[in-house]
């Protein structure tokens, strides 16, 4: 019968493939395959079966089906409801469509049934049966570890696969058995090599045995976790049972304590309602150990918050001012203002709290007087440093989605406190800076606004926090780098420089007892006297504060405990003679007024960062072609200033009988001593005009004369800064007489007497007057 051709009834079949030695079943509802069975059972029971290739097609055609199918044999034929069919059948042999008549009533097709080829290797099969037995073993194998994975497949079919010994045939049954794809039972169907049709069954099912396996262990830790988080739960609640029994007190969860806190917690409704969401958020995450944990932190945080938490108000004014006297000598403006605000408060019960940023030179002891008037106002104190900050989510906090989110400096400083009104401190608030993160001011802004600072939102808490009543205190060494806006919203209150009675009374009352306390003496062991102190400010020290001075009172004590130790010394008395053993050599010496009036030379006043200086002005004319020099390492604005001068000069030369062509023969170069450091400012304008005018006319400048103030072209004098500082700095030169601009007056008035006496100050409003006083 083998490569036989004749003609048989034929069902196209959906999705489904039958292969020789297969005893299948399907279902049939089409009206032409219902007629092919019926034919089929009539004229021997045999059916050819084909799959489709597109299983939507109702009207299939040669092209829609494969051309090799299987030759079936009906076993059995049940009707079924909604005129179906259920057709059981077995597998036969192999055959290959050769025509199809689609006309008639049911599909009738032409096959020719497909021989095996059974040679192997160029040999034929039976010609080598130690290859075929070899085969035959390893197909059982493998058939019998798929069975191994899949206990659901009878034993029968194991026993029935080992009795056979036929190759052909045990591929057949194998493949038959096998819950392949239609896909892959085609390409079985279609291959007549035995050789290559066992190759490829066996390179299936290893492929079954191998997605077996991956789906085992995805099924194994799916179980292990599941298992892990049951037993965690049953555990949890086995103890929650014990607990109970043994009448232990502490039998609440974690989810009823933080429920209990927050019932208990004093917060606007806003908070509440989100706490009690993320209290209920962690009670469905508790097997979720990382996503309880960010919930659990975020918790915690709310709870420490202090929402509506206030601490007493303090409104002894007495005991403020006695407070604010005993830490600090001088600042009589940052201490005035602190005692308005609570009388304020005193009299309102409710006042704003001021938003004050004292700004001044390092070490005039602008945070030392946060921390004093947190102990007069009885207040929590927290300090913030902003210095280097520069990253936007240091100030509102990170948002949750982030790994290892935070609160911001502000909410952890609240947090820190315990109440929602503390004195909060943002030390060095000049020194914030920018990045691509963010712009750290603008931050800030919203922080340090009175009007809009109540409803201040953190990233991290997501709810609205209220500074409204926090009382901000800010220090800065500089208003420069502060923008325009952050600055509008505080009250600037400058700290100057000490004057030496200043330092003299800070040192007495404040330092020397600290150190002598830091350094393991008694009062009595060591004494410093009045004019060695002024020594050590004057010659030792060169600042606005008074740091340095304090470090320097810090080595006297190391040396006098040394002393003490060593040479047996009771006590030890320091002088202004003595000094140098203690300390060296002298480190600094104020260039003294000079001692006899010169042509050319008029000293000036300069503002510093470690307080006042005087700056002496050199002017030299020399036969040339009317160049000016400018040295000592002037800033542009002073080589403006000196430019100014000399125009302003020479457009005054007839009233001081200079000729015409004088600056036309005449080189004139102007010098600052101590080149090296830099010089710039707009207070040198009538102190250049003047060194170069009495260069010019030969007239002598009063040597115990200094100056300050700018120059227009007409001649006029306009104000300038650093009043105090220039002041003292001349007091200390042993200047007699100190020209300021007549602007400046109100500024002089503010000054205390210690600076200002001994001193005759003339005011000024045009060179000619300055020019009257200075030149000889």
């Amino acid at each position: 019968m083998t490569g036989e051709t004749y003609s048989l009834p034929m069902v196209a079949l959906r999705g489904l493939t039958i292969l020789p030695e297969e005893v299948r079943h399907f279902d049939v509802s089409r009206e032409k395959s219902l007629q092919a069975i019926e034919e089929a059972v009539k004229n021997g029971q045999k059916l050819f079966v084909s799959a489709q290739k597109d299983l939507e097609i109702e009207e299939p055609g040669a092209e829609d089906v494969y051309l090799v199918g299987c030759v079936v044999t009906i076993r059995q034929v049940v009707k079924l409801p909604k005129k179906m069919s259920r057709v059981l059948v077995s597998g036969e042999v192999r055959a290959s469509l050769v025509r199809m008549d689609s006309e008639t009533p049911y599909l009738q097709a032409t096959v020719v049934e497909l021989p095996d080829d059974e040679v192997v290797s160029g040999e034929r099969e039976e010609d080598d049966p130690m290859n075929r037995e070899a085969m035959i073993r390893g197909l059982q194998d493998v058939f019998k570890e798929y069975l191994l994975k899949n206990p659901k497949l009878s034993k029968e079919l194991g026993m029935q696969v080992e009795s056979i010994h036929d190759l052909k045939y045990l591929t057949d049954v194998i493949a038959a058995n096998m819950p392949f794809s239609f896909e892959d039972a085609q390409e079985l169907l279609e291959e007549t090599n035995v050789m290559r049709r066992y190759e490829l069954l066996v390179y299936k099912i290893v492929n079954e045995i191998q997605a077996q396996k991956v789906k085992e262990e995805i099924q194994s830790k799916v179980k292990e976790r599941v298992d892990k988080n049951q037993r965690e739960y049953i555990l949890r609640e086995e103890l929650k049972v014990i607990r109970e029994e043994l009448g232990d007190d502490n039998t609440m969860s974690d989810a009823d304590e933080f429920q209990q806190a927050a019932d208990a917690l004093k917060a606007s409704k806003e908070v509440k309602e989100k706490l009690n969401k993320e209290i209920k958020r962690f009670r469905n995450s508790m097997n979720s150990p990382a996503e309880t944990g960010v919930i659990r932190t975020y918790i915690e945080t709310m709870l420490e918050m202090p929402w509506d938490k206030t601490c007493k108000e303090h409104k002894d004014i007495a005991f403020a001012r006695q407070v604010l006297d005993e830490d600090h000598y001088g600042l009589e403006k940052v201490k005035e203002r602190v005692l308005e605000y609570l009388a304020v408060r005193a009299l309102t019960k409710k006042g704003e709290a001021p938003i004050i940023c004292l700004v001044g030179p390092p070490g005039t002891g602008k945070t030392s007087i946060a921390k004093s008037l947190s102990r007069a106002l009885k207040k929590p104190y927290v300090r913030i440093s902003l210095g280097g900050v520069r990253d936007e989510a240091e100030i509102r906090g990170h948002r949750k989605t982030y790994v290892g989110a935070m609160p911001g400096r502000i909410a952890n400083g609240m947090k820190q406190a315990g109440v929602k009104n503390p004195l909060m401190l943002l030390d060095e608030i000049d020194k914030v800076s920018n990045d691509y993160k963010g712009d750290t001011f603008s931050a800030l802004l919203e922080v340090l606004d009175g009007e809009q600072n109540n409803k201040f939102v953190d990233h991290y808490l997501e709810v609205p926090m209220d500074l409204s009543e926090v009382l901000f205190i800010t220090t800065a060494n500089s208003l420069q780098t502060i923008p325009r806006p952050l600055l509008d919203r505080m009250e600037v209150i400058e700290v100057t420089s000490y004057t030496e009675n200043e330092k003299l009374h800070i040192a007495q009352e404040h330092l020397i007892p600290k150190q002598i306390e830091k350094h393991g003496l008694k009062a009595d062991q060591l004494t410093i006297s009045k004019n060695a102190i002024w020594k050590m400010a004057r010659n030792y020290t060169k600042e606005a504060g008074v740091r340095q001075l304090e470090r320097k009172i810090g080595d006297i004590c190391r040396k006098s405990a040394m002393e003490i130790l060593e040479k047996k010394k009771k006590s030890i008395h320091v002088t202004e003679r003595n000094m140098e053993h203690y300390l060296g050599k002298e480190l600094y010496s104020y260039q003294m007024a000079n001692e006899e009036d010169e042509v050319g030379i008029v000293r000036g006043l300069a503002w510093t960062s470690v307080g006042g200086d005087t700056l002496q002005i050199e002017v030299n004319m020399m036969p040339g072609e009317g160049e000016i020099l400018l040295t000592g390492q002037l800033g542009d604005v002073m080589k403006e200033s000196a430019r100014t001068g000399i125009s302003y000069i020479r457009s005054v030369s007839k009233e001081h009988d200079i000729t015409d062509d004088f600056f036309k023969k005449h080189d004139i170069h102007i010098h600052i001593p101590e080149g090296a450091v830099p010089k710039d400012g707009p207070s040198a304008g009538i102190t250049m005009a003047t060194a170069i005018m009495s260069a010019v006319t030969g007239r002598k400048v009063r040597a115990d004369l200094a100056m300050t103030g700018e120059i227009t072209l007409r001649g006029r004098v306009l104000p300038i800064g650093g009043l105090k500082e220039k002041l003292l700095a001349a007091k200390n030169a042993g200047m007699k007489t100190v020209l300021v601009p007549a602007k400046n007056e109100r500024d002089v008035e503010e000054i205390s007497t210690e600076i200002t006496k001994g001193l005759e100050i003339k005011f000024v409003t045009h060179m000619n007057e300055v020019l009257k006083e200075a030149l000889v």
